[in-house]
């Protein structure tokens, strides 16, 4: 069983110290090319599906999350406010209510919408001591969030929609959702008091889920104060579940903020607003990934893609050449040369690794390598050239695949 705590020191890729305080770790190089590949993705999938990126300050005035309602029923879980002169701010617990304001200041036609705006940003949670662990429970968390602000006979289709893009994410990924759940009101006054608007998102969020044909459960007590939610389901190793990808319908926001489009009529009409996030916060995602993955990340994700095995001396030459030219075509690649030990030893320090270049006598003399595959397999020797097209197609193609189906020699194990 994969624990992305103890993994997560032994391979590098991230830390915690007391003086920064708990819930805060730290990156270190290997963990931020992680994180920088995986934010990357997100970006990249959000732009293909017509969303428009923004940025948006941590902090915010006591006033922005009393209109928004996170103080009256969020509360326990935000920082104290600080206090500026006159005025009280405070660490965000959302990115929703700064993408209202942002959706405020300007005006909008109906042709305008779906307008859907995504940030990769920080906020942050008062979380207790005793509940913070690794990267799973943090204080200050990198949330994928977007906010689509779109008429009312939109948002069934936009919650659809971002349901795809969670489902194509996993896949590249590797991860596997475990359920499906739909997240309703429980008792107590957690809850926005607004039954009709509850009934509303109700509706259109199943309309969804059913149209989907994706089986799902439905669970009192978990939605979002404002609103009910989609929450895509995930399972640690050690059969611990958590909630690592939403889909929300908000009615409420729209209307604390005063927001409205311009319709066809001429009139000012409410916009709705659907949060939602691929792959939730970026510390979570990474924790489950390295849980998942035991560490052997995929390509595309993996902080080393290729390691260059020279097996003697006399190959350093052309083990820095083939590392040169890996770089140079965006990929990341080391050379683990013999004063790291025997080529045993060092096939053995690289098991993670997605793919080896061994070169000896022979290979240095005709231009060759000799790939090992992550997964066992040792295609027949190639062109050092042919390897890196290879490796950076399958790089570039994201996914989980070390090697084209045929494409492993009469050396394959």
């Amino acid at each position: 069983m994969h624990d992305h705590r103890r993994l997560g020191r032994e391979l590098d890729l991230f830390d915690t110290d007391p003086l920064m305080g708990a819930g805060l770790p730290y990156w270190l190089p290997d963990g931020a090319i992680v994180r920088h590949a995986l934010e990357e993705y997100v970006r990249e999938a959000e732009r293909r599906a017509g969303y428009r990126h923004v940025y948006s300050p941590v902090l915010g005035k006591r006033e922005l999350y009393e209109i928004s309602g996170h103080g009256e029923h969020y509360g326990d879980d935000m920082f104290p406010p600080m206090a500026l002169g006159a005025e009280q701010v405070l660490l965000r617990p959302s990115l929703c209510p700064h993408h209202a304001l942002i959706y405020r200041s300007r005006s909008h036609s109906y042709r305008e919408l779906p307008l859907r705006m995504a940030e990769l940003g920080g906020m942050y949670r008062s979380e207790l001591s005793g509940v913070l662990g690794g990267l799973t429970r943090v204080r200050a968390i990198t949330l994928n969030d977007a906010h689509i602000f779109c008429t009312p006979e939109q948002a069934a289709e936009e919650a659809r929609a971002a349901l795809e893009l969670i489902a194509r994410a996993y896949a590249d990924l590797g991860i596997t959702a475990s359920r499906h759940r739909l997240s309703l009101p429980g008792e107590g006054g957690k809850y926005v008091a607004d039954p009709q608007l509850w009934r509303r998102a109700t509706a259109l969020l199943r309309e969804v889920l059913d149209g989907s044909g994706i089986p799902y459960e439905e669970a009192g007590g978990e939605a979002a104060f404002y609103g009910p939610k989609i929450d895509v389901q995930i399972t640690d190793p050690a059969g611990r579940e958590a909630t690592l990808s939403t889909v929300q319908i908000d009615f409420h926001q729209p209307e604390r903020f005063d927001l409205h489009y311009i319709g066809p009529d001429g009139g000012r009409h409410r916009p709705v607003m659907v949060h939602r996030s691929i792959i939730g916060s970026v510390e979570r995602a990474v924790a489950h990934l390295i849980e998942a993955h035991g560490g052997a990340f995929p390509v595309w994700l993996a902080p080393v893609q290729l390691v260059i095995l020279p097996v003697g001396d006399e190959q350093a030459g052309p083990a820095h050449d083939l590392a040169r030219r890996a770089l140079g075509l965006g990929l990341r690649a080391e050379v683990a040369g013999p004063d790291r030990g025997t080529l045993a030893a060092r096939v053995r320090e690289a098991r993670l690794v997605p793919y080896q270049a061994v070169i000896g006598a022979r290979e240095a003399a005709a231009g060759l390598v000799a790939p090992r595959l992550r997964d066992g397999r040792r295609p027949g020797a190639l062109p050092a050239g042919d390897l890196l097209r290879r490796i950076a197609e399958r790089a570039g193609a994201r996914g989980t695949g070390l090697w084209e189906e045929g494409e492993a020699g009469p050396g394959r194990s």
